[in-house]
Formats: C-alpha cells, sequence, structure tokens
C-alpha cells in the first residue's frame, strides 16, 4: 500500500479530532460561557489541526493523491471522526438516514479513486 496515503489517512484522523472537537465541543461545554470565549477556545484548539492538517495534504499530495482524492478523503475521515464524537460525547441519536449519507460518502470515495 502507498506509504503517503497512509500517512495522510493517519494525521488527517488527528487532525480531524481537534477540528471536531474546537467546532462542536465548545456546544456542550462552553455554551454558558461568552462567544468570544468559545471562540478564542476554538481557535487555540484549531491551530494544533492545522499542525497535523497542512503536512497531512503535502505528504498525500506529493504522493501523487489529486485534490480531489485529498478533499474526498478528508470529509470521509470527517464524518468517520464526527458520528462517534456525536454519539459518544454530545449524546446525539443515531438516524437511518445518516447511515444512507455514509454508504453515499464511501460511494464517493470509490468514484473518485477508480482509475
Amino acid at each position: 500500500m502507498n506509504t503517503a496515503l497512509i500517512k495522510t489517512v493517519v494525521l488527517l484522523i488527528i487532525s480531524n479530532c481537534f477540528m471536531t472537537y474546537a467546532w462542536y465541543g465548545h456546544l456542550k461545554k462552553l455554551s454558558a460561557r461568552p462567544l468570544i470565549i468559545a471562540v478564542l477556545v476554538s481557535w487555540g484548539i484549531a491551530f494544533f489541526e492545522y499542525l497535523v492538517q497542512v503536512p497531512a495534504n503535502r505528504i498525500g499530495h506529493a504522493g501523487n493523491l489529486s485534490l480531489a482524492q485529498l478533499k474526498i478523503l478528508q470529509e470521509v475521515i470527517s464524518l468517520s471522526v464526527f458520528v462517534p464524537f456525536s454519539i459518544l460525547y454530545m449524546g446525539e441519536p443515531i438516524r437511518w438516514n445518516f447511515l444512507c449519507a455514509g454508504i453515499c460518502m464511501l460511494g464517493a470515495v470509490y468514484f473518485v479513486f477508480k482509475g
């Protein structure tokens, strides 16, 4: 398997853990605080996301992944991180239509990587 692809996927998983928490974690932990506090905390977390995400995209692009492939990988990984986060951390229920959307995303991965 392509080493650049593996490194890219691992780094994107890490970056999405940071970003998911930066984007949505404040809804649970900082909802009673002023908006500026939530924004500043989220920016601070997002800084660490960028420290991993930018190298991930550089490695992937240098490893011959197209921009479309990088974007679809990002979206699928984002949802793969978001679903457990929303269920386990935020307590949101999973619905059948979310599963259908996930299947559509897998189809997108197939088609963007198909020769």
